[in-house]
Parts: structure tokens; C-alpha cells; sequence
């Protein structure tokens, strides 16, 4: 009995060490994965890094302006071309009354005869 037990002590050690490798094999691979994460982590943080030191350069405005005197025929903003609200021509007037049936017949022919844009209507009894 006592070598019975003696055996089932030794079996379950045995079975008991391979699962506690298998956790720590399991762990090992776990903490590769996670290293190998955090580098390429690292590695698209400076891509980041490089791709907005490349726009800062690209998006400078002595830049954009070289281009513009390069390759667009512009000429300068003279200060005659500025003028103040209150120099604005005032609005035109209605060309229909906004209380028209018809707003479209009256821009046609300043009647209020029904067009296709409205319905005509029928005929009361």
C-alpha cells in the first residue's frame, strides 16, 4: 500500500513539474512577444516622428512661397484691392414678392399665371 502511494506521489510530482514548466515555457514566449510589441511600438513612433519632421519641412511658408513665385503666375495683393464693408453696393430687390404663389412665373413674365413649378388648381365647383 505504501509503495502505491509512494508511486502516485511521484507520478503527480512529475505531472505537477511538467505543467509548472509548460506555465514557465508559456511566460517565456508571452514576455519574447511583448519585447518584440514595445520594439515595433518604438519603431512606429519614430516613423511618426520622421513623418511629421518631413511635413514641418514640406508645410514651411518660405517653402510654399518659393514654390507659389515658381511655378503660379500670381501677382501681389495692392491695397487698392481691400475696401470696407459699408462701400459694398447694396442688395438688389426681390424680383418676386415673397408672398408670390409663383415666385418662378414672375421671374418669367411678371404674371402670376401658374407654371410647372407649382401645382394648377383645380377647378371649384
Amino acid at each position: 500500500m505504501i509503495r502505491l502511494l509512494n508511486i502516485c506521489v511521484i507520478v503527480a510530482l512529475i505531472v505537477a513539474a511538467a505543467y509548472v514548466y509548460r506555465i514557465k515555457f508559456e511566460s517565456t514566449r508571452k514576455a519574447e512577444q511583448v519585447a518584440r510589441l514595445r520594439l515595433d511600438i518604438r519603431r512606429e513612433h519614430d516613423a511618426v516622428a520622421e513623418l511629421r519632421a518631413q511635413w514641418s519641412k514640406l508645410d514651411a511658408p518660405t517653402r510654399i512661397q518659393d514654390l507659389a513665385e515658381r511655378h503660379l503666375s500670381l501677382r501681389m495683393i495692392e491695397s487698392r484691392q481691400f475696401d470696407q464693408l459699408d462701400h459694398l453696393p447694396e442688395r438688389p430687390a426681390d424680383l418676386a414678392p415673397p408672398d408670390s404663389s409663383d415666385p418662378i412665373g414672375n421671374l418669367l413674365d411678371g404674371s402670376e399665371t401658374p407654371t410647372g413649378s407649382i401645382a394648377s388648381p383645380r377647378n371649384p365647383k
